[in-house]
């Protein structure tokens, strides 16, 4: 079993992201063009819909400008670059609780931008999925501050149209070729981190424990580079823990149950 089991649906509002997203993309075409606003499109509809009141955005806090500032709490989207982070997460965990909102691509649709004649290629539907333990390679960069029990993470699944330009250095110029701009299409799930007992649902509860990185890459359908990510940021957190080797790998159990797991083990008890 994956994450998908415990995606959280109830916080999501369907109505207000479409009509949000349909005032964006409004707001595109008057500025002639995709990727023209002084914000990519997904960080913009994002930040207006997790909050719709224009005097908390873009607000000047501790030497710094919060994507959201509630007069409570610190909203910051980011859609990559955690590293940029750092120097604000020092400046407002300390007062504020901060929730980084970071989008995960569900299912994305890819065109191509020949920057020379203008020409915008018909869409592909990309065979890659996205999945929570992506964004692992990001949270890496803000690992230090993952225990801070102010800080909390947002992971909406959006599906998207993807543009890219025709930039790169391979034959095509598709390889190492740059992003334009994503436009977001719907808001499918939202999957929610709020304290360090809710990254124990990242493990199956089905998952025979001891397991290795390659184990668990195979559980969640991940490659095993990333796995290695995943579990080093899961041990540092103390969600699981280490408990000898298997041939060149290391072994892990679980510190925090998983869950669901755990409310199945309260219903049996209760019978």
């Amino acid at each position: 079993m994956s994450l998908a089991g415990a995606d959280m649906q109830e916080f999501i509002d369907q109505e207000r992201f479409e009509q949000i997203r349909k005032d964006a993309l409004c707001s595109v075409r008057q500025h002639k063009g995709i990727g023209t606003l002084k914000e990519k499109t997904v960080h913009a509809v994002l930040k207006d819909y997790y909050t719709p009141e224009r005097e908390m955005q873009e607000v000047r806090l501790k030497g710094y400008v919060a994507d959201i500032f509630t007069g409570s709490e610190v909203i910051e989207i980011q859609t990559a670059g955690f590293n940029r982070l750092r120097e604000k997460l020092d400046r407002f965990l300390p007062e504020y609780p901060v929730t980084i909102v970071y989008p995960i691509p569900g299912t994305k649709w890819i065109s191509w931008i020949d920057e020379q004649t203008g020409v915008c290629s018909s869409p592909r539907k990309s065979p890659v999925k996205g999945n929570v333990y992506k964004a692992f390679y990001e949270l890496y960069k803000i690992k230090p501050y993952l225990k801070d029990p102010n800080l909390r993470l947002c992971f909406p699944f959006l599906d998207m149209e993807e543009y890219r330009l025709l930039n790169g250095w391979s034959r095509d110029r598709k390889k190492g070729a740059g992003r334009y701009d994503r436009i977001p299409v719907s808001l499918t799930r939202e999957v929610r981190f709020d304290r360090i007992e809710d990254y124990g649902r990242l493990i199956p509860a089905d998952l025979p424990e001891p397991f290795t990185s390659a184990e668990f890459a195979k559980a969640v359908s991940i490659p095993k580079k990333e796995s290695g990510r995943v579990l080093h940021i899961l041990n540092y957190l103390q969600v699981i823990e280490r408990c000898g080797k298997k041939g060149r790998l290391y072994l892990y159990i679980r510190k925090i149950q998983n869950k669901e797991e755990s409310n199945e083990s309260h219903k049996k008890s209760d019978h």
